[in-house]
């Protein structure tokens, strides 16, 4: 008698996560990055289901505490970023036009909104965000290098001073009362960009900042 075929666990695949389930947590993500943006890392996560939508049980379902839900958050962004510069650099017409549709594009990801969360407790060295931050790098990169190539960017400047830049300019100030202070980061990421056409109208004090000077750790 043919005994009946059986799958070896190794070889059973994972069910796929439901449809309702996907859009819950892609709710979630977005809901959390803007009240994070908003109130920082201790922010009521009661907020951020009520924004989403969704129950508390449902919010904790996907994330089980603060921490994962703000290593996800980061995540996230990061990947939403990398996957706009991956476009930009295949869509558009020249690589200026790519690089401010990039800078843009992580602006509205809140992606320098983001760096305080990365204190504290924050496992800055987990092998995703090293991952994430890797392919971060290398497309940042590449869009400045192909500008530079062009002749449209100026050579003077390193893929450093491009995510500083957008850091601070995406980062809302401590302590300020100007609540609308948000309408302006694309003004003023504009005259920034702008600032980076060739041929450079000044010399630039110090050196070009790498990503490397970005990774070192103060002590």
């Amino acid at each position: 008698m043919t005994r009946p075929t059986t799958i070896a666990p190794a070889e059973a695949k994972a069910p796929r996560p439901r449809a309702d389930a996907v859009r819950n947590r892609e709710r979630i993500l977005a809901a959390a990055r803007e009240v994070f943006v908003e109130f920082g890392a201790t922010a009521p996560l009661d907020e951020i289901a009520r924004r989403a939508g969704i129950g508390n049980a449902t919010l904790y379902r996907h994330f089980c505490d603060r921490s994962v839900l703000i290593h996800q958050v980061v995540l996230y962004v990061m990947d939403r970023v990398i996957t706009e510069a991956q476009a930009a650099l295949r869509e558009e017409p020249d690589a200026f036009a790519a690089l401010c549709r990039f800078a843009h594009a992580a602006a509205d990801e809140r992606i320098g909104a983001l760096c305080p969360m990365l204190e504290g407790d924050f496992d800055r060295d987990h092998p995703e965000l090293d991952s994430a931050r890797l392919e971060l790098a290398q497309a940042t990169e590449q869009l400045l290098a192909a500008g530079q190539e062009a002749g449209l960017i100026r050579p003077d400047i390193g893929a450093g001073d491009l995510i500083l830049a957008m850091s601070q300019l995406g980062r809302p100030l401590p302590g300020i009362a100007c609540v609308e202070v948000d309408r302006f980061t694309h003004r003023h990421l504009q005259l920034f960009l702008d600032g980076l056409r060739a041929p450079g109208h000044s010399v630039l004090p110090g050196s070009a900042a790498t990503l490397e000077d970005l990774r070192r750790k103060t002590t």
